[in-house]
């Protein structure tokens, strides 16, 4: 079976993280910009797996190979109208021009040919956000139609159905109905959380795993990779922080995730305690994985740029150090690290660690996936003051 996944604005990070979580998928190809195609053999739940993939937008199924003459042709095929009004929409993805609503119409003279009530769902854009899909219900009482058009094989169409959509709404209440949050320290997007959890472990606890693995955040803060985790599946979660405030805040977040969303077998320790310092609290090798967004320095006022530097990297240098001791063998980290405006990598001692490439070796060298010189993935949108290098290291 073949399954498109709509890629979020960082189709690098995107790629990686959806690479991890289907590791026994048989091919991967990136059909353009917006698109990873994947062939597995065994079906998935995608709207259970559309939850924990932070940098996915819809996942569907590819339908028809097509070309531009018989593409409402190879659509009919795919309608499947039920009882009572049908509603259907189009997303085109592709770089040449395309006139969505003609197709459109053309559908709608078909279904109504056939006696058919039917309403055509539109938007400004040649796609229609997940917003516009789960308020007019496409999914439940209709069909969203995804025309792919290929930039490594030529006139070709690929014809689908959005089978889930990223839930938007469940995001925002996490990011912004969690009871305790700490914007003046700078807070990690639940989505990014999701995607570094999932480039640490494989197999992630719907995809084989049992989310018996122990995950270590320990810079932890408001606890977003923790709460994350949870929700994920994994059930044994560890936080510290060198500030009392945020492993209190972290406590109460992980409180409040347990109850609204009945994730009572996941069992949690909250320290307080220096990432410097992790060997004095816990056992030697004995962590999975660390998943971190460490101190990313001063995000206010004038900075000064060398010695910031210099802190930094001797912090994340002696977090290194310790992160090595409590590590099991092949254990990962995934962590962040600040490049700042000068574009600056920070350079900390890696203590033997190795850098791990993300994406598969046929992938490397399409245009669209973008990795730095030491095959990291830069996380940043326009006007931020500081962007995130996201860095892989194994044990």
């Amino acid at each position: 079976m073949k399954y498109f996944f709509q890629l979020g604005t960082n189709p690098t990070l995107s790629t990686a993280e959806i690479i991890s979580v289907f590791y026994d998928a048989k091919n991967f190809e990136i059909i353009n910009k917006d698109i990873l195609i994947m062939e597995i053999e065994n079906e998935f739940n995608s709207q259970d797996a559309i939850k924990k993939l932070g940098g996915t937008i819809k996942i569907g199924k590819i339908l028809e190979s097509s070309n531009r003459n018989n593409l409402l042709e190879n659509i009919k095929k795919i309608l499947n109208p039920k009882e009572g009004k049908f509603h259907f929409g189009i997303s085109f993805f592709g770089k040449g021009q395309f006139n969505t609503k003609k197709l459109g119409m053309e559908i709608k003279k078909y279904l109504r040919e056939k006696n058919i009530s039917c309403r055509f769902v539109t938007s400004r854009e040649k796609t229609l956000s997940s917003v516009v899909v789960e308020q007019n219900k496409l999914l439940r009482n209709g069909i969203e139609i995804i025309i792919i058009e290929s930039e490594i094989r030529e006139s070709r169409f690929l014809v689908g159905q959005t089978l889930s959509v990223q839930p938007f709404k469940e995001l925002s209440k996490r990011d912004y109905g969690r009871p305790a949050r700490d914007d003046q320290s700078g807070m990690l997007p639940p989505k990014l959380a999701q995607i570094m959890i999932n480039l640490s472990l494989s197999p992630s606890p719907y995809q084989g795993g049992g989310g018996g693995e122990v995950i270590l955040d320990p810079f932890c803060g408001s606890g977003t990779i923790l709460t994350e985790a949870m929700l994920m599946g994994y059930k044994n979660l560890i936080g510290s922080d060198i500030s009392e405030k945020a492993t209190e805040d972290t406590k109460q977040n992980l409180e409040w995730i347990k109850e609204k969303y009945e994730s009572q077998n996941t069992s949690y320790k909250i320290y307080k305690e220096s990432a410097t310092e992790l060997s004095k609290i816990l056992k030697l090798n004995s962590i999975d994985a660390i998943v971190t967004e460490p101190y990313l320095g001063p995000q206010r006022g004038k900075v000064n740029i060398q010695k910031t530097i210099k802190e930094l990297e001797k912090l994340y240098s002696d977090a290194l150090f310790e992160f090595k001791k409590v590590l099991k063998l092949n254990g990962k980290v995934v962590m962040v690290l600040p490049l700042l405006r000068t574009s600056y990598q920070m350079n900390p001692n890696l203590y033997g660690f190795k850098i791990v490439n993300p994406i598969l070796e046929n992938l490397r060298n399409n245009k669209n996936i973008k990795l730095t010189n030491r095959n990291t993935i830069i996380y940043g949108r326009e006007g931020q003051r500081v962007w995130r290098e996201i860095l892989i290291l194994q044990k």
